[in-house]
């Protein structure tokens, strides 16, 4: 039962979507609180707070961002905006923030900037929001043309730009998405972006697919440290840096990744949608590994939808096209799948179909394989093998494979591996009576 109040309601527009929603006052107030924190944003909104809302009061700009993404995600209202809520609108008009639109060089040096110096514009305002997937449908792969030339890329710049890509890799790969982060928005803005700017020449499609990718880096590391609203819009600019290019297999790849934030964020219809745009993209061409790479988020994404036998067949579908592949992983930027990726997919999949103790083996099949590079990805799958071992009751094997990662995941800056940690630590409290969950949680603890 809702409070009793003192004070009439004057936001109306507010109350009718909290009825929509079929939420309380309570539940309105987490549901603000969740998505806010998606962008590092901590705040801590109660019943009374929106309350307050009803009787006037207009919140922080950071909350009217974050309540309006959750009606948005609660009603499947793409279009809402604050004025729906009974809110002004903010000053600046909502195309202008349209990251699909625009100049996409100009647009990728203030997002580098704007990170670099920690803006709240990019920070927090802009919470990861389903809005700007809905630009998706807006923009099919395309090179812009028209451009003035002001210099000639040439193939020295591109492949420097490659290569400090795979080292800021290499960094995220040990240590986490956490880690180094400044340093790759600092090169992209102040070295990279430059270089774009009116470029010419037959290298000019090669310079935009190396742009691409470092951004397609900075939206990973972005997403794995827990700034999604900043990992979305760097996935959208490698889109369409990708498009400058004319790379379908690029686009392709920053689509496939945007399936996996949308799937890990619990946005399974997007997820779904991204996942086959991303095959859509490639329209069965493309080298098979990256094909496998795609296949294998469509499955997931269909598992999370509830569509069981479409996720199993294309599980077997994913197995037949990396058993095709010709090349060896290292070799392709995109889509470096192997078979220990294809057995984190599975885990993944069956995870999402609730069988957590076929999941668990194929998890741990996955951790046992990665190379000693994968500091990161070993412990985020480890921990998920841990997970799965829980639900299906073998405890003590859970408590295990913490313990074994335990000096690892010290070392790691990963919101995401957090995340994973504190949902395990919260699952197995029932079972702080047993002696090796008891050491397994001391051990990661703080």
């Amino acid at each position: 039962m809702p409070p009793r109040r003192t004070h009439p309601v004057v936001n109306r527009a507010l109350a009718a979507l909290i009825e929509q929603a079929g939420w309380t006052h309570a539940a309105t107030a987490r549901h603000v609180n969740a998505v806010a924190a998606e962008s590092g944003e901590r705040v801590h909104y109660d019943r009374s707070a929106v309350g307050h809302w009803l009787t006037g009061t207009i919140p922080r700009p950071e909350a009217v961002g974050a309540a309006v993404e959750a009606f948005r995600r609660r009603l499947g209202r793409p279009g809402l905006r604050p004025a729906h809520l009974g809110w002004p609108e903010p000053g600046t008009p909502p195309s202008a923030d349209d990251p699909w639109r625009g100049d996409p060089v100009a647009r990728l040096a203030v997002l580098g900037e704007d990170d670099l110096l920690n803006r709240r514009t990019v920070l927090t305002a802009g919470t990861f929001t389903l809005a700007a997937l809905s630009g998706l449908s807006r923009l099919s792969a395309h090179r812009a043309q028209g451009r003035a030339a002001a210099r000639r890329a040439g193939a020295g710049d591109v492949e420097r730009i490659r290569a400090t890509t795979r080292a800021f890799a290499d960094l995220d790969d040990r240590y986490g998405g956490g880690h180094g982060r400044a340093a790759v928005a600092a090169y992209l803005s102040r070295e990279v972006t430059p270089l774009l700017h009116g470029t010419s020449g037959r290298r000019r499609p090669d310079l935009f697919a190396a742009a691409a990718e470092l951004s397609y880096l900075a939206a990973y590391m972005a997403m794995d440290a827990g700034a999604h609203a900043l990992a979305q819009r760097y996935y959208i600019s490698s889109v369409r840096l990708a498009d400058e290019a004319a790379d379908l297999l690029l686009r392709a790849t920053a689509l496939r990744s945007m399936a996996v934030q949308a799937a890990e964020l619990g946005h399974d219809g997007e997820a779904l949608a991204l996942a086959e745009a991303a095959s859509s993209a490639l329209a069965g061409h493309g080298p098979a590994r990256t094909q496998a790479w795609i296949t294998g988020m469509r499955a997931e994404a269909h598992a999370a939808a509830g569509t069981r036998w479409d996720a199993l067949s294309l599980l077997r579908h994913t197995e037949s096209q990396l058993e095709r592949a010709d090349s060896v992983p290292e070799s392709e930027w995109t889509g470096n799948y192997r078979r220990e990726s294809l057995e984190h997919q599975i885990g993944l999949t069956l995870t999402q179909l609730g069988d957590h103790a076929t999941a668990a083996r194929h998890f741990a099949a996955s951790m046992r394989a990665r190379r000693p590079v994968e500091l990161r990805t070993r412990a985020l799958i480890g921990l998920r093998a841990a997970h799965a071992f829980l639900r299906a009751g073998e405890v003590d094997r859970a408590a295990a494979t913490v313990l074994d990662l335990s000096d690892d995941i010290r070392l790691i800056s990963s919101a995401r591996v957090r995340d994973e940690l504190r949902g395990l630590r919260a699952a197995w409290q029932p079972h702080r009576g047993n002696a090796l969950v008891t050491r397994a949680d001391r051990a990661v603890a703080g």
